[in-house]
């Protein structure tokens, strides 16, 4: 239920602001501002302030608009793939990035971190640039924008799990990154076969 509710919500979001994005800040761009505004370090009377140091909570909107945005291609190659690896691992992406979003959400919730309600721009680009696509011509565009996507989710779960300072999304990073790493593993193999 609560997933079911976690999408909708996410769905109408993303409608909501392709009708009024007419501002120069993405989804991303404005809750780092709205991160770094209400800082501890500034005024925590005023702002509420947040439990965390601006890395982790760039850490946090980044893995944020990733999620959604493996969510919402997963979405895409459900709809428009007939490849049943592309169409299984696309099942995957909405089951396991979903989850790991709720986790997320819910640790920015109790931290007072501000999360995208959308995409960033450079996402949105890739998601309307595959929904022009069709057929073979999609498959390996997806399947090529989520090697690149997992390449990137992987080096930012194990950055964090590195060097993150916050005990909470440090083990968010450490848990995710197997399954980030497993993801990988397998698109690789897509990508291998289709070549």
């Amino acid at each position: 239920m609560y997933m079911k509710k976690l999408i909708y919500v996410m769905a109408v979001s993303a409608l909501a602001f392709q009708a009024c994005s007419g501002g120069n800040k993405d989804a991303k761009e404005s809750a780092d501002s709205l991160n770094m505004a209400k800082d501890t370090t500034s005024n925590v009377a005023a702002t509420g302030g947040i439990a965390v140091d601006d890395a982790d909570a760039k850490f946090t909107t980044k893995a944020a608009v990733g999620g959604m945005a493996e969510v919402e291609l997963g979405k895409l190659a459900l709809e428009k793939s007939s490849n049943a690896q592309v169409k299984e691992f696309a099942t995957m992406m909405v089951k396991d990035h979903g989850m790991a979003n709720a986790e997320l959400m819910a640790i920015a919730k109790q931290k007072n971190i501000t999360l995208p309600s959308t995409v960033d721009d450079e996402h949105k680009k890739k998601m309307d640039d595959l929904s022009k696509k069709t057929g073979a011509d999609f498959d390996k565009a997806y399947v090529s924008a989520m090697v690149d996507g997992h390449k990137s989710t992987l080096k930012l779960m194990e950055d964090e799990s590195k060097d993150g300072k916050d005990a909470d999304l440090k083990a968010f990073a450490t848990k995710t990154a197997p399954t980030v790493q497993s993801h990988l593993v397998m698109i690789n193999k897509i990508n291998d076969s289709m070549k």
